[in-house]
């Protein structure tokens, strides 16, 4: 197994990882007995994929967590070689995993996703109860090989599930089971009636409050919208007519414009709506794994819904440590921590992150776009996209000009995520410890800096 590397020595100081070895998804985001549990699939015995478990960890504030034993391993019927992604839900004074089972069976169109149940009431160890929704509770003309990432929830006494599947010769959809005890479950409908952009949807998460519904898309082709990553995460909002199953699109835009963003999931039996997501991306290096770990979960973020427009903003227990004006320049020194700039009639804007030695992250107002630029962020990060942005080691996200405008930014060690209150743009970075320069150029009738030391 990966040596453990001690929190703090290297690994970022308030993301979740897996303390050593390799994580992506997020997993059964729930508020249970007075704590935010978030699971996340996890490979411990490596820093590349590899046979997925549960990891497993807690908080009473969402930046401080506690590490637990790994709730899943695979070995079991219909998971012997994975325990894939899925949901958390309260029931029956239980608290219970649905995730998807893997068995590779040799590969192809031989391989078998099945959606699983296990069961705790201590919300610490768990017992699984096999499978629920199996190759046979599929329609017809779709395909066993691709039936994955269970998301449930309970609506009017009836439990319910969507689950991302592919069609026999086509792309991905998102199906939908019915359930009153979450052990036996009927097949309702096609939720969407519509393909994935890309080969595949992953990932579904509906909140019904807000009539938002998220998925992950494998493999889309790069769009003018912003979304460039090869695999990316879309948003749907409107209404599920539960009578029908069909989820009505009213509106819909990209969940975050960075580079390293994916498979977003919200917490259920939480009274506010707040999402995690991967941050992290296929098909890309990942430099941290010569300190022993790979891929980190986002900061939470809160969700709510503004004349049919999503807004995001980030959940992180932080402590003021510095405020002053900005005339038109400012210097500062910060590795990690929440920087927050206020200003009014903003005109220009441009703020270099972890300065030092020839390295610096970038971001400014172009051509009415925010641009993030980690050309000279530190250690390359390469992917497969072919895009003259992406090749560039850039990403733009949309801005609106308004009389009053805040960024709010929160920085780890290997990380960014920037919020504008309406937007989010996540991406990691690698600069060397030493590069921990600030500098802030600005041009608007005023403008308020304010730093910020996270609570842990």
């Amino acid at each position: 197994m990966t040596e453990n590397i001690k929190q703090g020595d290297f690994l970022p100081e308030f993301h979740i990882t897996g303390g050593a070895g390799w994580i992506n998804d997020p997993n059964g985001l729930v508020y249970y007995k007075g704590e935010y549990h978030v699971f996340f699939q996890y490979h411990p015995y490596g820093t590349a994929w590899g046979p997925m478990h549960w990891g497993h960890v807690v908080s009473k504030d969402l930046t401080s967590w506690r590490y637990l034993p790994i709730a899943l391993t695979p070995g079991g019927v219909g998971d012997k070689d994975g325990c894939f992604s899925g949901t958390a839900i309260c029931a029956f004074q239980k608290l219970y995993l649905m995730y998807t089972g893997f068995e590779e069976n040799g590969g192809g169109e031989a391989v078998r996703q099945v959606q699983c149940l296990a069961e705790s009431e201590d919300g610490v160890t768990f017992k699984k109860l096999g499978v629920v929704i199996g190759s046979d509770d599929l329609p017809a003309d779709f395909m066993p090989c691709d039936f994955r990432d269970p998301h449930v929830f309970e609506k009017d006494g009836t439990f319910y599930c969507l689950v991302a599947a592919k069609k026999v010769g086509g792309k991905g959809r998102l199906l939908l089971y019915r359930s009153k005890d979450l052990k036996r479950w009927s097949f309702f409908s096609d939720a969407l009636g519509f393909d994935s952009d890309g080969v595949m949807f992953e990932c579904p998460n509906y909140v019904d409050s807000l009539g938002l519904l998220m998925v992950s898309d494998q493999l889309p082709a790069p769009k003018e919208d912003g979304c460039l990553n090869v695999h990316s995460t879309r948003y749907f909002i409107g209404k599920m007519d539960f009578t029908v199953g069909r989820f009505i699109v009213e509106n819909q835009g990209v969940l975050d414009y960075g580079f390293d963003f994916y498979a977003p999931q919200s917490f259920a039996d939480c009274k506010d709506s707040i999402a995690i997501g991967w941050l992290n991306m296929w098909d890309r290096n990942v430099p941290s794994v010569k300190y022993g770990f790979a891929g980190m979960l986002t900061v939470p973020r809160r969700l709510s819904v503004v004349d049919g427009k999503l807004k995001q903003e980030p959940v992180v227990m932080k402590r003021e440590v510095f405020k002053t004006a900005v005339e038109r320049s400012l210097t500062d020194e910060v590795m990690t921590g929440v920087i927050e700039i206020r200003a009014e009639k903003l005109k220009n804007f441009e703020l270099k992150l972890r300065c030092g030695d020839g390295n610096y992250t970038l971001i400014k107002l172009v051509d009415g776009a925010i641009e993030f630029d980690r050309s000279k962020s530190g250690e390359a990060i390469v992917g497969v996209e072919k895009d003259e942005l992406s090749l560039s080691g850039k990403r733009k996200m949309p801005f609106t000009r308004q009389d009053k405008t805040t960024f709010t930014i929160v920085l780890d060690k290997y990380s960014v995520e920037l919020f504008d209150g309406t937007f989010v743009m996540s991406s990691t970075i690698y600069p060397p410890k030493t590069a921990i320069g600030l500098e802030l150029t600005v041009n608007a009738d005023s403008c308020v800096y304010t730093r910020y030391d996270v609570i842990k």
